[in-house]
């Protein structure tokens, strides 16, 4: 070999000993991670059970979570938001809309729970049209009419609640193929 021919590939070999290229086990890293996120699961804090309205009897479900401390709807022979009466369900049921636009609303159920959207709004410093910054939970007597938590549901999202949960007596045997899904109301 010439020398020029050997001195350029010296340069050649210092220019591309910066790019040299180092290896990374990345298998320890991934087992770390793998580790933490195992932690921090099984180890969070579960919030307070939710109690069920008096004079509802829940659904059973199978599946599910454990229903946290949330503003309740209770929907049994009366209406019930935060475990005050509201009114009964069965003028719920005859009640008309003031609202053309809005057919399905109950106008006292909406007044109710547009007072009380209008107070978690000032507590929590929100917007006043801003959606409400709390879940909802439904407890639904089993023998209600679908027709009947259809409009229940419009109504809340009227007054302004954009997060909506169903809740259900929980047994112990998984249905086969059952799974859950959370509701979430559109504008």
């Amino acid at each position: 070999m010439s020398r020029g021919r050997a001195m350029r590939a010296q340069r050649r070999a210092e220019q591309f000993a910066k790019f040299r290229i180092t290896q990374l086990n990345l298998v320890p890293l991934v087992d770390a991670m793998t580790a933490i996120v195992f932690f921090a699961l099984t180890v969070s804090t579960v919030g307070a059970l939710a109690p069920v309205v008096p004079g509802v009897t829940l659904p059973e479900s199978r599946v599910g979570n454990p229903a946290f401390q949330q503003l309740t709807l209770g929907i049994g022979a009366q209406i019930t938001v935060g475990g005050h009466p509201v009114m009964n369900t069965v003028d719920a049921a005859r009640a008309r809309s003031t609202d053309p636009a809005q057919p399905l609303l109950i106008p006292r159920l909406y007044d109710a729970l547009r007072q009380t959207a209008d107070s978690l709004r000032r507590v929590k410093h929100a917007a006043a049209s801003a959606p409400v910054p709390a879940v909802l939970a439904i407890q639904g007597d089993r023998t209600m009419r679908y027709d009947l938590l259809s409009r229940v549901m419009q109504t809340a999202r009227m007054a302004g609640f954009r997060d909506l949960t169903l809740q259900v007596a929980r047994s112990e045997a998984p249905l086969p193929g059952a799974t859950t899904t959370p509701v979430r109301a559109e504008p």
